[in-house]
């Protein structure tokens, strides 16, 4: 029997991870700019950083996910750890909120997210529709899990050892703590952690005495799971999981220490026990934002002492690692254009890494960060470079017909990349200098469309480096598709942008040649991206030579 249950509880919890990593990957897919954008904006205020993070965070089905997005932007200087903090403590919450709706018994939701997610999935062709379909589909395997556990879990309740396990954590509030904090740890989940919990409570009647604990150090385990994740990053990046583990274990003690003087009346918050558990969850992240939130500055500056800033980290540049490129290669063609690509990539993420924040740029990037992104140009620059001189010396040597063809697309697409990084450094991002400088801005309807055709580029940019590594056909012709797209995109905001200007709208007036500019430059760079799918589909036969109609 406890075999038995073993591995149904394994099965079920495996589901659940899988199925809160569906549901994220399919918002990452769908909206990713636009998460990423509103954890870049957080720097206007550490009330709008918390509310940012916690949409955020309700999206992504995880705080981890947030911390590691926010930790991204506090590396680049977009965001100090004040405001990275106040996010991460949004995230908090909402994950806490997430949990609060599917601890509801939405048992009768399974069928139709089921049938609508995989309709969804598999019928249509659109990327936006497929990823929705995700979306439900993980939702519905997030219910199913929750379901498996419940069944799993309800043997242990006549199980012999249950109330001498149970008694003990009531009683050993320290070891309760740490084994929710490991719990959460194992599965990387605060989510799946705090539900797990709560199923034990509902099935197998753990007192709330042990329950309470469990939950606080889930609290603190998950914290936990953000510093580990970013333990090899940047200095930077580890200060804002830093701050919000101290926030979080300082927390639990000090809530735990309150429940040993005066009992919370859960009968108030409700009247089923598991309930009661995930509402202690929300509440005690709801009281870190209302007590942490002002106190972001002080922990900020406590942790940026905590950690060392070395003059080694502070040399070398965290964006660009080593060269994949192997002279010792050279000789071996297969694997000398493997290294290559490799190097392709990193130029490509690169470029990513400059094209990103440019619509905040636009709005209001400082003359700093605007000079700081520029100077990833030299890097993509000397990438360019190198990778054309590697593939020559390549070439010298003995190389098959489809050896040759391959390094004159890597070393074609090489010349693109090149391309579109100029055309961030020296055309996007000086026109962000000249915005900022004349203090112009766009009308909020020309934002959005820019901010659209933005989101899809940069979605699209991230597809194109797919198809570069997986020579995927379905995704190159998904990628050319999207080139249409966006032509049809540039059009139609372009007729939108005359017609405000026909009205005599004054901020359309003013930024008027900028949103030209911007509109034009991201379709050639959505087009230099794309061209990674062309060689893919000309061998396969399905690309046409012309667009033109035939002559009579």
């Amino acid at each position: 029997m406890g075999i038995l249950v073993f591995i149904k509880m394994f099965g079920a919890v495996m589901l659940l991870l899988y199925a809160v990593r569906m549901v994220r990957t399919g918002f990452e897919r769908a909206a990713g700019p636009s998460l990423r954008r509103a954890i870049g904006k957080a720097s206007s205020g550490p009330v709008a950083g918390a509310l940012s993070g916690t949409a955020v965070a309700i999206l992504l089905q995880s705080a981890t996910a947030v911390a590691i997005l926010a930790a991204g932007f506090a590396t680049s200087g977009f965001i100090s750890t004040a405001a990275g903090l106040a996010v991460l403590l949004g995230a908090d919450l909402g994950s806490a909120l997430v949990v609060q709706f599917l601890v509801f018994d939405l048992s009768w939701l399974v069928p139709l997210l089921l049938g609508g997610g995989a309709w969804l999935f598999l019928k249509l062709d659109a990327r936006s529709a497929k990823q929705i379909g995700r979306i439900l589909l993980g939702i519905a395997f997030i219910l199913i899990a929750l379901q498996m556990i419940g069944e799993a879990t309800t043997p242990l309740k006549e199980a012999r050892f249950m109330p001498q396990f149970a008694g003990y954590l009531a009683q050993d509030t320290p070891t309760a703590m740490a084994v929710g904090a490991l719990l959460a740890f194992l599965v990387h989940s605060s989510v799946a952690a705090v539900l797990m919990i709560a199923a034990l409570v509902q099935k197998t009647g753990l007192p709330q005495e042990a329950a309470i604990p469990l939950v606080l150090g889930a609290n603190v385990g998950a914290g936990f799971v953000a510093l580990w994740l970013t333990r090899g990053m940047d200095r930077k990046a580890k200060l804002l999981p830093l701050g919000n583990f101290v926030f979080r274990s300082t927390g639990a003690v000090l809530v735990m220490l309150a429940l040993k003087i005066h009992d919370l009346p859960l009968a108030a918050l409700s009247n089923d026990p598991a309930q009661q558990i995930v509402a202690v969850h929300v509440l005690f992240n709801l009281l870190l934002v209302l007590v942490c939130l002002p106190l972001t500055r002080p922990v900020a500056w406590l942790v940026e002492r905590l950690v060392p800033d070395s003059e080694e980290a502070g040399e070398r540049d965290r964006l660009t690692p080593q060269s994949a490129l192997d002279k010792q290669l050279v000789g071996n063609p297969r694997l000398a254009l493997a290294s290559a690509t490799r190097e392709l990539l990193r130029m490509g993420e690169l470029v990513e890494v400059m094209a990103r924040p440019v619509l905040m740029m636009l709005e209001k990037g400082s003359e700093q960060e605007i000079r700081r992104l520029q100077q990833l140009d030299t890097q993509v620059n000397a990438i360019h470079s190198s990778v054309k001189l590697y593939i020559a010396e390549v070439n010298r040597g003995e190389l098959t017909g489809e050896q040759a063809e391959r390094s004159m697309e890597l070393v074609g697409f090489a010349v693109n990349l090149e391309r579109a990084g100029d055309l961030v450094a020296k055309n996007l991002l000086e026109l962000a200098l000249e915005l900022q400088k004349n203090k112009i801005s766009f009308s909020p309807e020309g934002l959005r469309e820019l901010t659209w055709m933005h989101d899809r580029v940069l979605a699209n940019m991230e597809l194109a480096l797919n198809v570069l590594v997986s020579a995927d056909v379905a995704s190159a012709r998904e990628l050319i598709a999207e080139k249409d797209k966006m032509r049809t995109l540039e059009r139609e905001s372009h007729n939108r942008h005359l017609e405000r200007l026909k009205s005599k709208t004054v901020e359309s007036m003013e930024s008027s040649n900028a949103h030209l500019e911007v509109m034009r430059s991201l379709k050639e760079i959505n087009s230099l991206f794309a061209a990674a799918a062309v060689p893919i589909l000309a061998r396969e036969g399905l690309l046409r030579d012309t667009r033109l109609v035939p002559a009579e």
